[in-house]
């Protein structure tokens, strides 16, 4: 059989995406994004949402509360999956996950950047609100990245204001406003949006604003993708190995 007729032949494999606070609008804005990455031949991709999680994940305590149910959900989960995604920009719990279970887990924060990474020189950051900024800076200086942020601004808008009713035109608008300043003033060539909550308004934005926008659930995704397809498992369990 050619290598051509192989890489044709349907593929498994199952991809879960959990949002990590309680807010099905979230959830279902995450899922909705996932459009372009859903294709015939697999890997399937569910998202589900963590109902023990807050409203929104907006302070450090709310990240620090979620890390237990979510690594239980990965455990209840881990037996049909073939990787994770923690779909939050804070990436609660994504070291802890890593020792839950033996398949890949990212987080979509450290997928977002990475992959600004490879998409220009300087990277921003859509932040929702002031307090989000310094656990953003603080994450990518312990990635030893902090020469490639051009800087990290917030809108000013909670997570539950991400998705209010009728308040779609005015956070597009904040969005703007925000990536505007990033890119002329701080340099950035290419926006991260800061929040899982933000998923709907990439596109818009991109066209907008002339430079690559990264929705962090879809590079997750995408990587996640190439983590099943490429039997990828992840070291990082391997706690208990004796060293030589």
């Amino acid at each position: 059989m050619s290598e051509r007729a192989g890489s044709e032949r349907p593929q498994s494999g199952r991809i879960v995406v959990i949002n990590p606070n309680s807010s099905v609008d979230v959830t279902e804005g995450i899922d909705a994004a996932m459009a372009p990455l859903r294709f015939a031949d697999g890997p399937r991709i569910d998202c589900l949402t963590l109902a023990e999680g807050p409203p929104g994940i907006e302070t450090q305590r709310h990240v620090d509360g979620v890390v237990g149910p979510l690594c239980a959900l990965i455990e209840r989960e881990g037996n049909s999956a073939d990787a994770f995604v923690i779909a939050c920009f804070s990436d609660p719990g994504l070291h802890s996950a890593r020792e839950a279970t033996p398949q890949p887990v990212m987080g979509i924060s450290e997928s977002a950047i990475t992959t600004a990474l490879t998409l220009g020189e300087r990277f921003g950051i859509i932040a929702i609100l002031p307090a989000g900024v310094a656990r953003h800076r603080r994450y990518i200086r312990q990635m030893g990245l902090e020469g490639r942020l051009a800087g990290d601004r917030p809108i000013g808008v909670g997570v539950a204001g991400l998705n209010a009713s009728g308040a779609e035109d005015a956070v597009e608008g904040r969005m703007t406003a925000v990536g505007r300043q990033l890119i002329q003033d701080d340099g950035a060539d290419v926006l991260i949006m800061g929040c899982a909550g933000m998923a709907r308004y990439r596109q818009r934005l991109e066209h907008t604003l002339g430079v690559p926008v990264i929705d962090p659930s879809q590079a997750a995704v995408a990587q996640a993708i190439a983590a099943v397809r490429l039997g990828y498992r992840n070291n990082k369990t391997n706690l208990n190995v004796e060293q030589a």
